[in-house]
């Protein structure tokens, strides 16, 4: 827990010592979801690590100001509040909508023209709200003369961002971002407490820096440190502060005091030329005043070798905030092993800790009673033990658990990242069983706020190598075009995909982490799905997804149009076979169930914003869908792929590979052994035989549809066939008419099963069905003419909901009467107060509701689900 403060690096990054890294197949082929869910096993929560979360923020923090150009009046700009971030997006709001949330929109750092407060007026700008924008200027002309007056309220006491973050190199890039290597700061000596140094950055790994004495450049003694670590101060804090600046005490005898002297000046010169932002440290904690005396006694976690709990003296006190802590030992011959303490140090702990914790104290050197206790001790020697007020509180645990995982530094090779188990907590500390090494260790012992832990998935997303399991977890021959089963021990024939299409490239930590970050990804329900997706399924998709890293949004697009598919293992299998040799990817783990079997597949996902589009299309392209169906351009009424003339046959010949998605055999065989099994299959499936009505679409229709353009949904077994996919490219007038025991003897198309309770008088079950227009029932040789016409009230037609007026027309008390009319009515009272209207209802999402209506779960999920009727009635109804 405590070497990464001091520890040096033996590994082959800096070509001295030993190191348990392989860089081989194992590591290559370790996953964490393959090895979680193998164990039954899970992470620990990326909460529980508060020094990644901190490093993870944006250097832009909520409710900083900032001018912003006005689009539609050249050289005008209004002051504008930061309402959250995300990478190099910000989420803004005009001054002048207070707590209203309606107009807040998205821009990037690196594009938008943003200007600190105070900018307008040192270069002659005019500040004023946007003219288009009737409703804020009148807002603030209710309140106020002018502008002038406004701002000067609304400015009072705020905080502007920075210059440096909105202009110049360092514009837009994180906190972490702006520590690069060449950086140069200071570090206070692991044994003197008022004593610094100065230390350049060699490397920085996700805010884990390696750093070299200045003077000193042989890799044997760099040291890695966090940069929140409290020994780190910017260059020139020493001297402000009247500390001495001297070479480390281990170290200061291999140079003579004028080389070190000259070392320092040059290197302090070179970086107050590019002198490293403050903002680098200011999430830095403040140390606390302690209460220690000499001679008081405590235990503590030893140090270097973190692997016990021991009895131990305070030595020394420097000033008010450092104190020496010394491990205790009776031998003669004894070496001191002391460290350097501040009252909020994790490796200290009050007397007799392990006593209530039930965790074994090991007794001092050469101590010669067999057992050891606290109050002989203290008596024996004298000395009195440390007040618990002292310490840190020690019932934290921060979310950790047993048997959860998480990555963890080597404390014996600080430059090592390994596989880490949680196999107790207790208060505020952790053990740590290290997996993967070549020596096994015993348990590590860290504090739940050691800057040495971080969570699974923080090496691959930082580049970094992670000393796998050397038991080889996921196999080579997972990486197939065709879609296997979980589990399958026994590998079918395949088509094996190079694995260097898509290179690993390395990120630079240095660089800005917004170009993998993505703007929103916009999923047009008015675009045609294609025959794998079902339109009734897309529509119930939120609009959008995003902001955030590119591979984590278009990772839930994706998993999003699987399980919106009519076979999602077939869906999985396409995505497989995207790629480009020319994109930046990072493959990812995507999942799909179908029919009680799960299927797993690597997918090869962009990580540049750039590539975001292509990558989108491809994707919709491979899908044989519209190629605007999802991506980052929002089509508003008409696509410009003018999808919407195309029916299902049609669409696929036009914008699929011409290729033909038959429907599936109806006379499959059945394998050996599989006889009796496939009969009482059959036999369940005769008490189901349904046709599946089309969800109505987005996209208009003619009046009357032909029977090609409806959409069927084989059950098959064979999972791996092509031809079962989809829907069929044939017309179905060709098939010749089938009776009901027919079809029921073979693999047949089903729907509803409220379809079922659908007859007419003079109608027999062995007719054939034939679809009529929009009324969307089915009838059996019923002219079109009596079909069902469409209400005019609100009501249910075979389990969906009708509506008698088009909802974005509702007013609030419209929408009232609705949600009085379900089982949610007690919660009628919330849209009145809130004054939601139609428009707003249809905008209302599962983590809206809970968050604007301080819901529960189960009453949000009732809740939503009868906005999404609403929804889905809207989009079969009006839309088109």
């Amino acid at each position: 827990m405590m070497t990464s403060a001091g520890g040096k690096i033996q590994s082959p990054a800096n070509g001295t010592g030993h190191s348990d890294m392989e860089y081989g197949e194992a590591e290559m082929d370790f996953n964490w979801d393959e090895y979680l869910e193998e164990l039954g096993a899970t992470a620990a929560p990326h909460t529980s690590f508060k020094h990644v979360e901190l490093s993870l923020q944006s250097s832009f923090q909520p409710g900083m100001k900032l001018e912003v150009a006005n689009k539609t009046c050249p050289d005008t700009y209004w002051v504008a509040t930061i309402i959250t971030t995300c990478g190099q997006l910000l989420l803004l709001r005009f001054c002048g909508y207070g707590d209203d949330r309606k107009a807040d929109f998205w821009c990037d750092v690196m594009t938008a023209e943003l200007h600190p407060v105070g900018w307008c007026t040192q270069n002659n700008k005019r500040l004023q709200p946007p003219e288009d924008n009737v409703y804020l200027r009148a807002a603030i002309k209710e309140k106020y003369s002018d502008w002038t007056e406004f701002l000067i309220k609304e400015l009072t006491g705020s905080r502007t961002a920075p210059t440096n973050l909105l202009e110049g190199p360092l514009r837009g890039k994180n906190t972490v971002d702006l520590i690069v290597s060449g950086c140069v700061l200071e570090i206070r000596d692991a044994c003197e407490p008022c004593v610094y140094w100065a230390a350049r950055v060699q490397r920085n790994v996700g805010g884990r820096l390696c750093l070299s004495y200045i003077g000193l450049d042989d890799p044997a003694h760099f040291i890695w440190i966090f940069y929140l670590d409290t020994r780190l101060r910017p260059l020139g804090w020493a001297k402000e502060n009247q500390f001495p600046m001297e070479p480390p005490t281990e170290l200061r005898d291999m140079k003579s005091s004028e080389e070190w002297t000259e070392a320092l000046e040059k290197a302090t010169a070179e970086a107050l030329k590019k002198p490293l932002p403050l903002e680098v440290f200011k999430d830095h904690a403040d140390l606390r005043k302690h209460s220690f005396r000499t001679g008081m006694k405590l235990e503590m976690v030893t140090p270097r070798e973190p692997f016990h709990i021991c009895p131990a003296s305070v030595t020394k006190v420097y000033n008010e905030y450092y104190f020496q802590v010394t491990v205790d030992d009776m031998t003669a011959e004894a070496t001191p092993r002391s460290v350097v303490c501040h009252a909020d140090s994790p490796a200290i702990l009050p007397v007799q800790w392990c006593l209530k914790n039930g965790v074994g104290l090991e007794k001092p050197r050469g101590f010669q009673s067999q057992d050891f206790d606290w109050a002989d001790y203290l008596k024996y020697s004298g000395t009195e033990a440390a007040p618990e007020a002292c310490f840190l509180n020690a019932s934290v645990s921060r979310g950790f658990c047993k048997d959860t995982w998480l990555e963890a530094v080597n404390p014996l090779q600080p430059a090592e990242f390994c596989v880490a188990r949680i196999t107790q907590v207790k208060g505020r500390l952790l053990w740590l069983r290290f997996e993967g090494l070549s020596k096994p260790l015993a348990d590590c012992i860290v504090d739940v706020e050691s800057m040495d832990i971080f969570p699974v998935g923080w090496c691959e997303a930082n580049s970094y190598p992670l000393t796998a399991i050397r038991k080889a977890v996921c196999q080579s021959q997972k990486k197939i075009a065709v879609v296997q089963p979980e589990k399958q021990s026994i590998p079918s024939p395949m088509e094996n995909i190079p694995l260097d299409l898509c290179q690993s490239v390395t990120m630079d930590t240095g660089s800005v982490n917004g170009k993998y970050c993505c703007s929103q990804i916009f999923i047009n329900h008015r675009c045609f799905s294609g025959p794998y997706l079902n339109k009734g399924r897309i529509a119930e998709l939120p609009q959008t997804v995003g902001p955030g890293k590119c591979t984590l949004v278009l990772k839930e697009v994706l998993t999003m149009l699987i399980n919106s598919a009519y076979k999602p293992a077939r869906v999985l299998r396409e995505l497989q076979l995207v790629e480009d040799p020319k994109w930046n990817c990072l493959e990812e783990t995507l999942k799909a169930k179908y029919k009680g079997k799960s299927y797993r597949s690597s997918v090869r996902i962009v990580r540049l914003a750039e590539q975001v589009s292509d990558f989108c299309r491809t994707v919709c392209v491979r899908l044989q869908c519209c190629p605007n169906l999802f991506g980052p351009t929002l089509v508003s009424d008409n696509c410009p792929e003018n999808c919407s003339i195309y029916t299902k046959t049609k669409y696929t010949y036009y914008y699929g590979k011409r290729r033909k998605v038959g429907r599936p055999s109806l006379a499959e065989s059945t394998q050996d052994g599989d006889t009796a099994k496939s009969s009482r299959r059959r036999k369940k499936r005769k008490t189901i035989f349904v046709q599946k009505k089309r969800r109505s679409s987005v996209v208009g229709y003619n009046n009357t549809e032909s029977p090609q353009d409806s959409d069927y949904f084989y059950e098959d077994d064979d999972d791996d066939s092509v031809s079962e996919e989809g829907s069929s490219s044939e017309p179905h007038e060709e098939a010749p008419p089938r009776s009901y025991m027919d079809v029921s003897r073979r693999g047949r198309p089903r729907r509803s099963i409220t379809q079922r309770r659908v007859t007419h008088p003079g109608t027999t079950d062995q007719s054939p069905l034939r679809r009529t227009t929009r009324s969307h029932s089915y009838t059996h040789n019923q002219p079109s003419g009596h079909a069902c016409t469409k209400p005019d009230h609100t009501e249910e037609e075979e389990g969906r909901l009708v509506l008698e007026r088009n909802p974005l027309e509702w007013s609030v008390s419209d929408v009232v009467d609705f949600i009085m009319s379900t089982d949610c009515a007690s919660l009628a009272k919330i849209f009145q107060e809130q004054d939601i209207d139609g428009q707003a209802l249809l905008l209302l999402t599962l983590p809206t509701v809970q968050e604007c209506m301080d819901l529960k779960l189960g009453p949000a999920i009732k809740l939503c689900h009868q906005i999404e009727r609403v929804k889905v009635a809207f989009y079969s109804q009006y839309a088109n």
